[in-house]
């Protein structure tokens, strides 16, 4: 199985960490160019314990040039000392010979959420996702294309690698979460469905017709404690007009990323076979596996992860190569990592993703040591 550590750019430029990648044998390191906030522990600095990034922000030069005139444009983070750190990071891998993916966050933006508030989702309520940009909007997509070209520009890189290459929903990360557990799984996705103007245009129904049903059926779902998955009071006649615009959204998104992009360079996606599923792996559309080259489905829960792997093997194309993305910083440990590893590879895994490098201290690395030697050993 191919290996891929995710780090940030100042876990790279910390001291020891290119050593560190070496001899832990992974295949290729994804930096983050382009990522939401987020308080990042450094457990391997010697000078601090923490990276609080603000907010989402590019570690790209924000060239005016290639920004003028659009109206979604990427922030500079100030808790960096360099100015282009992430081609800083990507060239201390080049010259410690460990090739080096671009880790691309697309539509996860609260800042500019909250300074646009008309671009982002909004659920059958009315209420607005700040964190949540909308593939229905022309703006996000331009955006989101001139954000790409702009991050792989002028790099040596082994693969791109797509996070929220689609909408965003309901229980997603923002500041002190207080959400999770109390919607059941039904009524999440229904608040995770875009109402938005651009959205609506293009459901072919009365815009006001559908949300009212929206909200009537969470109404519902809430009151009688129903904790189902999917909620099947909706007319199917609705349920395949909200799905067919998300993914035509979601399609038209991927293409602005991906004609962005040079000739031949090797496209992964983070994404989800089940088509409702919103987030940083967005649910797959029907023609997504003929854009890219890997797809990479949630894999942080052992109990399903080889089952959604042995899923997608059957669902999608052979040549498309599929990946788990596993993480060593949860705080209940996998009991037995090399044996999970092992799991995802007879399930049709080709590839293991790593969470993370650099938040994964000295007390977690041999998890990440284990899961690689097990992920080598696989045919």
């Amino acid at each position: 199985m191919k290996v891929t550590g995710y780090a940030y750019p100042w876990d790279v430029l910390e001291a020891g960490f290119a050593s560190r990648a070496r001899d832990l044998g992974v295949d290729e390191v994804a930096v983050a160019l382009s990522y939401h906030s987020a308080r990042a522990a450094t457990p391997w600095s010697a000078s601090r314990t923490a990276v609080v990034a603000r907010h989402a922000a590019f570690y790209r030069p924000v060239r005016a040039e290639a920004w003028e005139g659009k109206r979604l444009r990427p922030s500079i983070p100030d808790w960096v000392a360099a100015q282009d750190s992430g081609s800083d990071a990507v060239r201390v891998l080049n010259e410690a010979g460990i090739p080096a993916a671009a880790w691309i966050v697309l539509t996860h933006n609260s800042q500019l959420g909250y300074e646009h508030p008309d671009v982002v989702v909004r659920n059958c309520f009315g209420e607005a996702y700040p964190w949540a940009l909308c593939p229905s909007q022309p703006a996000v997509r331009e955006y989101a294309a001139t954000l790409t070209a702009e991050a792989v520009a002028g790099l040596e890189l082994s693969s791109v690698i797509l996070e929220a290459c689609g909408p965003l929903g309901a229980v997603h990360q923002h500041q002190h979460e207080k959400t999770d557990g109390v919607w059941a799984p039904a009524v999440a996705r229904l608040l995770s469905i875009c109402c938005c103007d651009a959205c609506a245009a293009g459901w072919d129904l009365d815009a006001d017709t559908v949300r009212a049903q929206l909200v009537e059926e969470v109404r519902r779902l809430v009151a009688t404690g129903d904790l189902g998955v999917t909620a099947d009071d909706l007319p199917p006649s609705v349920t395949q007009a909200l799905l067919r615009t998300r993914q035509r959204a979601t399609d038209e998104l991927r293409a602005a990323v991906l004609a962005s992009l040079p000739a031949g360079v090797r496209i992964v996606l983070h994404g989800a076979l089940d088509p409702w599923v919103t987030g940083a792996l967005p649910g797959l559309t029907p023609s997504a596996a003929d854009d890219v080259d890997a797809v990479v489905l949630f894999g942080w829960a052992p109990a399903t992860g080889a089952e959604a792997v042995a899923a997608a093997r059957e669902a999608l194309p052979e040549r498309v190569a599929i990946g788990s993305y596993i993480t060593a910083v949860a705080a209940a440990p996998v009991p037995d990592i090399a044996a999970y590893a092992g799991e995802l590879a007879k399930a049709g895994a080709a590839e293991l993703h790593l969470y993370h490098l650099g938040l994964a201290g000295p007390g977690r690395w041999r998890d990440l040591e284990t899961a690689t030697a097990a992920a080598h050993e696989m045919h």
